[in-house]
C-alpha cells in the first residue's frame, strides 16, 4: 500500500484528531485518500451538485440513457467485491482473536492486522464506488429512485467508512462491514437475476422485494445493537465522535427504511411496488 496521498495534508491535520479526540491510525492515515478530509468532502460536494442540480438540468431535454451492459457488469462486480469483503473481514480477526465485546483495533504490524486495515480501506473505496448508482439514476431519468433515503444513506455511509478507516480500521468498528457486505451480496444478486428475461423468475423476485427491505432493516438493527456498547465511557475501541454520529445516523436510516417499507408494501391500494433502494 502506498504511503502517499495527493490530497492529504502533511502528517494528517491535527485539527481532525482534535475534533475526533482520538489519534489517527499510524498506518492508514498516510494511505491514498486518507489523512485530510479534503477528498471525501470534495467527492460528496461534486456528487450532491450533480445529482441534485447539474444532472437533472443536463437530462431535462435529453433522452434517458440505458447503460444495460454497464449495469450488468457493475452488479457482478458488487457481488464479487462484497463477497470478498465479507470473507476478508471475517477471517482477519473475527474468527481468530476478536470478541463481540469492546474489541480494540490491533495496531501491530502483524499480517492479520494489516489485512484488516487494508480491508477497511477497500471498504471505503467500495462505498465511494456506490455513489455512481445515483449518477446512473439521473442519467437514466429514474427520478423515483433518487429519494432522500437513497442519497442520505450513500453519503453518510461514505463519510463513516472514511472516518473508520482513518481512525479505527479494525476492532469493533469493522463488525458492521460483515452484515453490510452480506446483505449487499443478496441485493446485487437480486438485480442480476432481475435482468434475466423470464416471467416466472420475475414474479418470484417480485415477491421477494419486501423481504430484501426487511433484511436491510434487520442488519441495521444488529449493527446498532453491537455498536451501542461503544457508548460506555469504559469502551475506547472507537472515537466517541464516530460513535455519537454513527448510532443516530443508523437509527435515522432504520426509520427511513421502515417508512419506505410502510409506504411501498403495507399500502394495499398501491398497484405498483417500488424496488429496494439500490441500483436496479
Amino acid at each position: 500500500m502506498s504511503r502517499s496521498s495527493t490530497l492529504a495534508l502533511p502528517d494528517n491535520p491535527h485539527w481532525v484528531e482534535r475534533l475526533a479526540k482520538y489519534p489517527a491510525d499510524h498506518r492508514t492515515q498516510h494511505w491514498p485518500l486518507m489523512g485530510s478530509p479534503a477528498w471525501p468532502l470534495t467527492v460528496a460536494a461534486v456528487y450532491l451538485y450533480f445529482v441534485l442540480s447539474y444532472g437533472p438540468r443536463l437530462m431535462k431535454t435529453r433522452q434517458a440513457y440505458s447503460f444495460k451492459t454497464f449495469i450488468y457488469c457493475y452488479n457482478v462486480y458488487q457481488v464479487i467485491a462484497n463477497s470478498l469483503m465479507f470473507y476478508t473481514v471475517l477471517t482477519s480477526g473475527w474468527t481468530t482473536t476478536y470478541s463481540l465485546g469492546c474489541q480494540h483495533v490491533d495496531r501491530s504490524a502483524s499480517p492479520e492486522s494489516n489485512r484488516m486495515a487494508t480491508a477497511m480501506w477497500y471498504w471505503f473505496l467500495l462505498k465511494q464506488t456506490e455513489l455512481v448508482e445515483t449518477v446512473l439514476f439521473v442519467l437514466r431519468k429514474k427520478k423515483r429512485q433518487i429519494s432522500f433515503l437513497h442519497i442520505y444513506h450513500h453519503v453518510s455511509t461514505y463519510f463513516i467508512a472514511w472516518f473508520a478507516c482513518n481512525f479505527a480500521p479494525g476492532g469493533l468498528t469493522s463488525f458492521s462491514v460483515m452484515p453490510n457486505s452480506l446483505v449487499h451480496v443478496m441485493l446485487y444478486s437480486y438485480y442480476l437475476l432481475s435482468a434475466i428475461d423470464n416471467d416466472t423468475l420475475r414474479k418470484t423476485l417480485g415477491r421477494l422485494k419486501k423481504y430484501l427491505t426487511t433484511l436491510q432493516i434487520i442488519q441495521l438493527a444488529v449493527i446498532v445493537a453491537h455498536s451501542a456498547q461503544a457508548l460506555a465511557p469504559s469502551c475506547t475501541a472507537a472515537p466517541k465522535a464516530l460513535v455519537y454520529s454513527y448510532i443516530p445516523n443508523v437509527l435515522l436510516v432504520i426509520y427511513l427504511f421502515y417508512n419506505f417499507y410502510r409506504v411501498n408494501y403495507n399500502n394495499a391500494a398501491k398497484s405498483r411496488v417500488a424496488a429496494p433502494t439500490k441500483l436496479d
